[in-house]
């Protein structure tokens, strides 16, 4: 009997310390795709992405415009205005494709590993990797890029990379990093998108400064010729070490992408329709209904296409500030949004073909609440709307004397940010509107550079400005809506938002593990920030409106995310299946 004990003892006992060292391998076996939720689309047998033509030929040059200017080709850094189109020049570990939610595919990491928890996960450098020099990316690079990000980089960086407790090279060429409090299922993703720098170059210079400098690189393009605020241009890289790896065939197929900027977008539009830039992408409907009536469309040589897409559309809108008063008072903010006629501007602006944001999440599974669109608002509903107004400013405090709103001995006036010439229609209507509840509304337009700044620094009373979430949100959610980035310089929690509800809901998002979880969770997110009235809200299309040369082609299918501009090409009549 003994005997027998002892015997089932050591067998339990051998099962007991068996179980860590297979979970470990378990754990250490190299994987492909890496998905937020569910499993990845594709599988290393997988030759090409669904949505690009993967016979689409090289060659050609594209323009393509600008605003404002750009004074540095660091896009890493908080200092300065990075230049356009540098996400071409730098690669990261994986990369993330445009036909699911979020899902990370190899690129410098040829494979990660990672325990089912997603509390650390171990990149496998690919040897093959390269910078435009020719030199390696090794696992020092990755952690000096890791390292500097963390202190130097943009906050987004910064706030994920600090949940970082363990970062160490392992092996010939793997970098392994573990999770400490506050990690959650995106972060491994997030840190997946990491870019990698050149620690040779960058560690004896400072990094958090604006440079012009010939950094070197490791992207499919690498700077050509720079004309400082003017313009930039980037060639092809034709030896390309990851030209055939899944996510890159199909895609970056013109030798050269110019791009030139302009001061408004009004000037890049004559620049467009002269015919000295290759392709539009155009958010105003208005333009698009109206100013596209253009000879060389009905000639054919350019040609217009509005492309479907299922992606959740930019939150645009009035946003209040609620630090500053008169806008920390629900009241008054509530009575404010009932002042814009949303109709007459739709009918005025944009030929009635823009679709009311009811949602700040619009276009996407995320919305709280479906809406019906309302009919067309007539003079009663205004009246109504004023009279509801009027009631709410009386119970904020406000009285109206000599035809102005006055609370404390002071008017109800405040100013509104704009960032283009383009938005002061919007706001002059919405200015009529309040006058005659007695409200005055100043409007200031900046440039870019000012608009940035003041945004940055939450310098404004209202400003015309916008969110943008993703297929799959996540982390981000908290530097919109969260108390932390409420209170910190550089985020973008634009309104001022700080809840404890809305708080705990932005934190919940990067942890939910089924994409039933997500879709619950982000739709108690939106009622909660519908309930607080923290903007005005504006329009959305959810179509990709694009003005093309005839030279330009693209692929047939169109992803989840919309068009993607890196899978186009230039016809030479070299390739198959060109899409006419």
């Amino acid at each position: 009997m003994r005997i027998n004990i002892m015997r089932h003892l050591l067998s339990f006992l051998f099962c007991t310390l068996l179980l860590p060292s297979q979970a470990i391998a378990q754990d250490r076996t190299p994987q492909f795709g890496l998905a937020m939720h569910g499993a990845p689309k594709y599988s290393a047998a997988d030759q090409y992405l669904e949505y690009i033509n993967p016979d689409a030929p090289k060659g050609g040059s594209i323009k393509m415009t600008a605003i404002g200017t750009f004074d540095t080709i660091n896009p890493y850094s908080i200092k300065g205005k990075a230049a356009q189109g540098l996400n071409l020049t730098y690669d990261r570990l994986m990369r993330r494709v445009w036909d699911e939610a979020f899902t990370m595919y190899p690129l410098i990491a040829e494979s990660y590993e990672m325990p089912e928890d997603r509390s650390s996960i171990t990149f496998n450098i690919n040897p093959a990797a390269r910078f435009h020099d020719g030199t390696p990316i090794t696992a020092d690079d990755v952690l000096f890029s890791f390292e500097t990000l963390k202190t130097s980089g943009r906050p987004n960086m910064r706030r994920v990379y600090k949940l970082v407790t363990t970062a160490e090279k392992q092996g010939n060429n793997s970098v392994h990093f573990a999770f400490g409090d506050g990690y959650n299922r995106e972060t491994a993703l997030i840190l997946a998108l990491m870019p990698v720098l050149s620690k040779s170059y960058w560690q004896d210079k400072e990094f958090d400064s604006t440079t012009l400098d010939d950094i070197p690189m490791n992207g499919p393009y690498k700077i050509k010729d720079i004309d400082v605020g003017r313009s930039i241009t980037y060639e092809r890289v034709k030896d390309y070490w990851a030209k055939d790896l899944l996510p890159h065939i199909g895609h970056y197929n013109a030798d050269e992408i110019t791009y030139e900027y302009f001061r408004d977008d009004g000037v890049a539009f004559e620049a467009f329709a002269s015919g000295d830039q290759d392709i539009r992408r155009e958010s105003d409907i208005g333009k698009w209904s109206k100013s596209y009536n253009l000879p060389a469309i009905a000639s054919g040589d350019i040609i217009k296409e509005a492309l479907p897409h299922h992606r959740p559309e930019a939150t645009r809108g009035f946003i209040f500030n609620t630090r500053r008063a008169p806008f920390d008072d629900i009241k008054t903010r509530k009575a404010l949004s009932l002042m814009l006629d949303r109709h007459t501007m739709n009918s005025l602006f944009f030929n009635n073909e823009k679709r009311f944001i009811t949602s700040y999440f619009p276009n996407s599974e995320f919305e709280a609440i479906k809406f019906e669109t309302p009919p067309e608002q007539g003079e009663k509903n205004i009246r109504d709307d004023m009279r509801t107004a009027a009631t709410l400013l009386k119970e904020a405090g406000w009285s109206v004397e000599n035809g102005v709103q006055i609370k404390n001995g002071k008017p109800l006036s405040f100013e509104i940010l704009l960032q283009t010439p383009e938005d002061e229609k919007l706001a002059l209507n919405f200015k009529q509107s309040l006058k005659r509840l007695g409200i005055d509304m100043s409007i200031r337009v900046t440039d870019s550079a000012d608009f940035l700044r003041r945004i940055r620094s939450y310098d404004y009373d209202m400003v015309l400005h916008f969110w943008q979430s993703s297929l799959s949100p996540g982390t981000e959610q908290l530097l919109y809506w969260g108390c932390e980035a409420a209170k910190q310089e550089g985020r973008f929690n634009y309104a001022g938002i700080c809840t404890p509800e809305i708080d705990a809901l932005a934190a919940a998002v990067a942890n939910t593990d089924t994409r039933d979880e997500l879709v619950s969770t982000m739709q108690k997110l939106d009622a909660e920030l519908l309930k607080g009235n923290y903007m005005i809200p504006l329009f959305y299309i959810g179509k990709d409106y694009v003005a093309y040369n005839k030279k330009m082609k693209h692929p047939e299918q169109t992803p989840l995310y919309g068009t993607v501009l890196e899978a186009w090409w230039i016809n030479n009549n070299q390739s198959k299946n060109n899409i006419e």
